[in-house]
């Protein structure tokens, strides 16, 4: 839970600068109301670039100043690391392969091989085995090189050659405002703040290490171009290979793109290759930007840190082979990203498609799509070498004993791992900006009627944009035009696929019609609020069984248990900070109080919950709606709720899901099931249960959600997976005995149990439906359903396992004759 700020003032914000092109112009903070055209005063960071079309003398002398190298484009005086000249890449190479760590690697390999070759008896008697063994190590050791050679020059970038780089330059802004036609907006302050750090690094010889957030490809392209225009070196990119595809990835490679595998199994040479690099860029000071969430998210929202190349980062520091490097957390924000409909595909559980360069551009649509603008903010850089040792002089300070405060331990890298990791997220929310189409589709998905008229949508996002600012965040477009003006152009930015108009009403009705995609939206926002959603969740178990006041009234002990259980069940959906469960609660619930949502009953001698207070005077026993939140309808309330009920729906789903694998027969239940196939048998029984009208949510059959659900009942031991390194076995799970329910005697199951009691803990959040009551139905219909499709997936193992054992026999029968035919032959 995150603390909140509602008696925090909303602070101006600083100056915008819209980059596009060849100028950078500076605006007051948020929106300002684009010029008629006749009026040049006012122009994007990324100037709109001429069409041929339109004025086929501009373009082509535009083309002349870029390919030639016309002032700021010649892109010669960069701050950083020298780059783009040619033998770049022969240096960058040669001193990759030189590297202590890959050499000793290339040692070790040939070492281990000998070994084994020895074991074997290849080297002849003794008398020649010195000299046999010496030439064949030799013989290793030039192929491991070859290898290695090889390895380098697929994965290092490229930066040859400035002609190219001039005419990507203009060739990436043509498409990209051709996209976003508003532009790249970014602050003023953070850039100026950036160039200083990167003009400090660079005498330092020090690394800036951009850390962005990732909702889609443009991401590196836009953070390119700023760096670019900004005369900042430009980073090298660690990118995915599936995106090095015939003639882009060619192109991303000279634009810095650093591909590597995205899994790395057991090869030891190739890791530590990687490390190499990675060593090499740090030390000499060349900028790296690496995405902390690994791939897209394709929620909207940021997903859990991903730990690979993060791990090679800091491994470079910790190890002492590099002094320092700085950390610059990036957000990027989107009016409507390129791809969220193809997420969404992805997300009910179609394949992802191989990357291609024709269905790369076709999704992006460059040459007809108005997206609006894009949002790029950068929090205030950071010493990794300075992070390290506060965590370690925390960790030392609180258990001096502990194996945490040895710097060498395993348990200490891991712990300082995940911290930079969740800080790093930290800082990436807290620069985000609230793009217009944020506020309409959370608008739009917490209300509880069909649709909403024009004024009302006007008032809720006032209202929600007002809430942003008091809890600390920032609102995108704001400063200079009417909110009506805004909407209207995010409504034309999300277009009718999203929202749909009826404009044959006394008033101008607006109803979401794609609510799965527009959810991508809604979880823009959701990081601001997670502490009052969780709150009002917890309050909602009372809430939803009707009555007077007395009835609704939650006592604090309550309220702190399902917050602590809502919160223990998302901890990988949501990251909180690091003040603890009960200050948060705390601040969260004084702040409700202070909006008017919520009403407090104190004691200075209230029952103690689990953990002792904290010292805090307010003492709570109780908590209910507010006299004046009755009166509007619970509509604050609802909100907040709204937020965070598919999520519990989702967990919800995931765990009844688990009831479908009780082993239909006693004699299954050493019986292993595809994972795969058991989470799309999950997201299969959630589309049953909403098309009948047991799941309030479509949403929450989204694979990403329903995988987090699975993450958690793993760690929680809930279930055991049996995870494969084989690409070609699946993984597979099965119940943990103490969590699997029993069945009666005609063969059902029995709503009973641990896993049970734990549905039965989610269910008391989730949201009522008009045509649905928790409790008997889903312990007969929902259970029912469950069970069904788990037997299914049983029927399915056994197929499978019968299939796979008479491959075995008939591979076995064939060794068998081979081996006969070859003692016949003999």
């Amino acid at each position: 839970m995150s603390p909140t700020k509602a008696e925090t003032p909303a602070q101006p914000s600083a100056p915008d600068l819209e980059i596009l092109g060849d100028q950078v112009t500076i605006h007051p903070g948020g929106y300002v109301e684009p010029p008629p055209q006749d009026d040049a005063s006012e122009r994007n960071l990324v100037e709109h670039m001429a069409r041929f079309r339109e004025s086929p003398l501009d373009f082509l002398r535009e083309i002349s100043l870029h390919v030639s190298g016309t002032g700021w484009r010649a892109y010669d005086d960069v701050i950083g690391q020298p780059i783009y000249y040619p033998g770049f890449s022969d240096n960058m190479k040669a001193a990759v392969l030189r590297t202590p760590m890959l050499q000793q690697r290339i040692q070790d390999s040939a070492d281990r091989r000998l070994d084994a070759e020895e074991k074997q008896g290849l080297f002849g008697p003794d008398s020649e085995k010195a000299r046999k063994r010496s030439a064949r190590k030799e013989e290793i050791v030039t192929s491991l090189q070859e290898v290695a050679t090889s390895l380098t020059d697929g994965m290092i970038c490229k930066f040859e050659s400035k002609r190219f780089i001039r005419g990507a330059y203009y060739l990436c802004t043509q498409l990209l405002t051709r996209a976003y036609h508003q532009g790249i907006h970014v602050s003023s302050e953070e850039v100026l703040r950036l160039r200083s750090v990167a003009e400090t690094a660079a005498k330092n010889k020090h690394s800036i290490i951009f850390l962005p957030c990732h909702r889609s490809h443009v991401d590196y392209v836009s953070l390119q171009l700023i760096c670019y225009r900004l005369g900042i070196a430009l980073p090298t990119v660690v990118a995915g290979d599936n995106l090095k595809m015939p003639v882009l990835g060619a192109f991303l490679q000279n634009a810095g793109a650093m591909w590597i595998r995205r899994s790395f199994g057991n090869d030891a040479l190739y890791t530590t290759l990687v490390q190499s690099y990675i060593d090499t860029l740090l030390q000499n000071g060349f900028n790296i930007e690496c995405f902390i969430e690994g791939g897209r998210s394709r929620t909207g929202k940021l997903l859990s840190p991903k730990f690979g190349i993060l791990s090679f980062l800091l491994d470079s520091v910790l190890s002492g082979r590099v002094e320092d490097a700085i950390i610059c957390p990036v957000s990027t924000q989107y009016d409507k990203v390129i791809e969220t409909e193809s997420y969404i595909s992805e997300l009910l559980g179609q394949p992802k498609p191989q990357e291609n360069l024709r269905d790369f551009l076709s999704a992006s649509s460059v040459l007809s799509l108005k997206l609006g603008r894009v949002d790029v903010r950068f929090h205030e850089p950071w010493s990794l070498r300075s992070f390290i040792t506060e965590q370690r002089a925390r960790v030392s300070d609180v258990n001096p004993s502990s194996a945490l405060s040895d710097p060498l331990s395993r348990e200490s890298r891991v712990r300082l791992l995940r911290t930079l990791g969740y800080k790093a997220l930290s800082d990436i929310n807290a620069v985000s900006v609230v793009m217009p189409t944020a506020l309409i589709g959370t608008v739009l998905l917490t209300l509880r009627g069909r649709g909403v008229g024009k004024s009302e949508l006007v008032r809720r996002v006032e209202w929600l944009s007002d809430r942003v600012r008091a809890k600390g965040g920032r609102v995108a477009h704001f400063a200079g035009a009417p909110t009506s003006t805004i909407i209207e152009r995010g409504l034309d930015v999300l277009g009718p696929g999203l929202v749909g108009t009826i404009d044959d009403l006394p008033e101008t009705t607006y109803y979401a019609v794609d609510r799965f995609q527009l959810s991508f939206y809604r979880n823009m926002t959701i990081h601001l609020f997670i502490s009052e959603a969780l709150v009002c969740a917890a309050m909602y178990t009372k809430v939803k069984q009707g009555g007077g006041p007395d009835v609704q009234r939650i006592t604090f002990a309550e309220l702190y248990e399902q917050v602590g259980f809502l919160s223990f069940i998302f901890r990988g959906e949501f990251i909180y900070p690091t003040a603890g469960l009960l200050p948060n609660l705390n601040r969260t619930l004084l702040g409700l109080e202070s909006d008017g949502v919520i009403a407090l009953t104190r004691s200075q001698s209230s029952e103690l919950p689990r953990e002792p207070l904290s010292t805090d005077p307010n003492n709570i026993v109780s908590i209910e709606l507010s006299p004046a939140e009755r009166r509007i309808g619970r509509e604050n309330f609802d909100f907040y709720n709204f937020l965070l009920w598919p999520f519990i729906e989702s967990t919800w789903l995931g765990a009844v899901a688990l009831m479908g694998l009780t082993p239909p027969q006693p004699s299954q239940s050493e019986a292993w099931l595809d994972v795969r196939k058991t989470q799309e048998t999950a997201q299969l029984l959630g589309k049953t249960l909403y098309h009948q009208g047991d799941l309030s949510y479509f949403e929450a059959v989204n694979k990403e959600t329903l995988k987090n659900a699975f993450q958690l009942f793993e760690e929680e031991g809930m279930i055991h997976v049996r995870k494969s390194t084989n690409k070609n076995t699946p993984s597979s799970i099965r119940l943990s005995p103490d969590w699997t329910p029993n069945r009666d005697a005609h063969g059902s199951i029995v709503p009973e149990g641990k896993l049970w009691d734990f549905i039965e803990k989610i269910a008391k959040s989730r949201r009522e439906g008009k045509n649905r009551r928790d409790g008997a139905t889903v312990s007969t219909r929902v259970i029912r359903l469950a069970d069904l499709v788990g037997k299914q997936l049983y029927a399915d193992a056994i197929v499978e396992s019968d299939g796979e054992n008479m491959e075995s026999q008939r591979r076995r029968g064939r060794r068998r004759k081979s081996e006969g035919d070859g003692r016949a032959r003999l």
